[in-house]
């Protein structure tokens, strides 16, 4: 009989952590414990620990969720406003790919660290990876 390692468990007693305030500090890429610390000290690169309160933020893992929903909103937001800008104006096909290229760039690299800093609060909130 193989053995099978015990999962990390909710320790009981342990307070719930509120996830919508978390997920909000999160979106302003601030702690998601005190919300006065920043958590990142690259455009995506995790600080180990919040400056203001020393909450440990090494456990985080967002991997890549943060990308699929950068994805997702960017496609239906740009894909709607694509289609209408075409009806309404038609405009050449160089002139949309290039606008709209412009356009998914940038609100990609608006969306991305925002995302993250969601995700970690998530986990944050609900004590995954170690936290």
């Amino acid at each position: 009989m193989t053995h099978v390692p015990d999962r990390p468990a909710f320790e009981a007693g342990s307070p719930e952590r509120p996830t919508w305030p978390a997920m909000r500090r999160g979106l302003r890429q601030r702690c998601p414990n005190c919300g006065e610390g920043t958590i990142f000290k690259s455009y995506l690169k995790l600080r180990p620990s919040c400056g203001t309160c020393g909450e440990d933020l090494s456990h985080a893992r967002a991997d890549d969720g943060p990308a699929y929903l950068t994805i997702l909103v960017t496609a239906k937001i740009l894909g709607t406003l694509m289609l209408f800008v075409f009806e309404r104006w038609q405009p050449g096909p160089y002139v949309l790919a290039a606008v709209f290229s412009v356009g998914a760039i940038l609100m990609s690299l608006y969306l991305l660290p925002r995302f993250k800093g969601m995700i970690v609060g998530i986990q944050w909130a609900k004590r995954m990876h170690g936290f």
